[in-house]
């Protein structure tokens, strides 16, 4: 059986999971308005559509999830969300 994921604006009572999804990612928490990957109930991913960062659960499987959160991201507010300005390297996990 197949995962179900959702993509969708992260809710008001949603802020402590999305702070614990951080926290698992060694990140600070999301700020403004977030978009956030459920898997089978579960916050596994958020995007920050204000700056573009991205917070993942590091003990799943979620580049596939993460890519599906830009693109979504990029059709709610195309002129809003830019990337992040991380050096390649950094973002490659090199730095």
């Amino acid at each position: 059986m197949s995962p179900t994921i959702e993509i969708r604006p992260a809710r008001p009572d949603e802020g402590r999971a999305l702070h614990d999804l951080a926290a698992l990612d060694s990140a600070l928490p999301l700020s403004g308005d977030v978009l956030v990957a459920v898997v089978d109930e579960s916050p596994v991913a958020a995007l920050s559509l204000d700056d573009g960062r991205v917070v993942a659960d590091p003990f799943r499987r979620t580049a596939d999830t993460v890519a599906l959160l830009r693109m979504r991201s990029e059709r709610v507010s195309p002129d809003r969300v830019t990337r992040a300005r991380v050096p390649l390297l950094a973002r490659l996990g090199l730095a």
